[in-house]
């Protein structure tokens, strides 16, 4: 297929603390980096979103005493697994990796930076409630597709997939332009859960 005018390619977290070396790595997970950087020549419209975290994020495990990384609490909004300090704001970790190319990027849209609710999709924070303005943002622009890559699959990659459905874009995670986490079988049931909203599942290969 060939991205048409009004499609995006929308790039999750391909930061320093989601690679090998990184405070949360994802395995692999810079193996999407010239994937990405290859699938770009085929759009016309480009999006990043960079995890921006306050220092004692309320997400991170070191923010609640006696608690462990991977372990979940419940917060106002609901139930928040507890992670490793990462992608704080200003830090190296919260950077853009370093050999994505991506020079026809139209948006850096940071997120996670509400020190009291965490933020997985590009689209709202974990709430359900507040807007980052993404959407409107690609309404604006005549945004009819969006194009998915990047990482995590199973957390920030499929929660990003599920709200663009929702919102009324068509929507396709480019399956090998992601890498997952996979805790007890998060990437399995990220992939079930799209796939009976509807978001397509294809490859690198199949971009034009």
């Amino acid at each position: 297929m060939k991205p048409a005018c009004n499609s995006v390619l929308l790039v999750v977290d391909v930061q320093n603390g989601f690679v090998e070396g990184g405070a949360l790595p994802v395995k692999h997970g810079a193996d999407v980096v010239p994937v990405i950087n290859e699938l770009s020549r085929a759009f016309d419209n480009i999006v990043l979103t960079q995890d921006w975290h306050t220092p004692a994020h309320a997400s991170f495990a070191s923010s609640h005493p006696g608690k462990k990384a991977f372990e979940t609490i419940e917060l106002p909004y609901g139930t928040q697994m507890l992670w490793p300090d990462h992608c704080v704001q200003g830090t190296d970790g919260a950077a853009l990796h370093k050999d994505l190319k991506l020079p026809g990027a139209q948006l850096i849209l940071r997120k996670g930076y509400h020190r009291n609710v965490d933020s997985y999709s590009a689209f709202q924070e974990a709430d359900h409630k507040t807007s980052t303005g993404l959407a409107a943002y690609l309404k604006e622009r005549g945004i009819k597709t969006v194009f998915v890559t990047g990482l995590a699959t199973d957390f920030c990659v499929a929660w990003t997939a599920l709200d663009a459905h929702e919102l009324g874009f068509e929507v396709y995670v480019i399956e090998d332009a992601t890498r997952a986490i996979d805790l007890n079988g998060s990437l399995a049931a990220a992939w079930k859960q799209m796939s009976a909203k509807g978001v397509k599942r294809i490859q690198s290969a199949d971009i034009e």
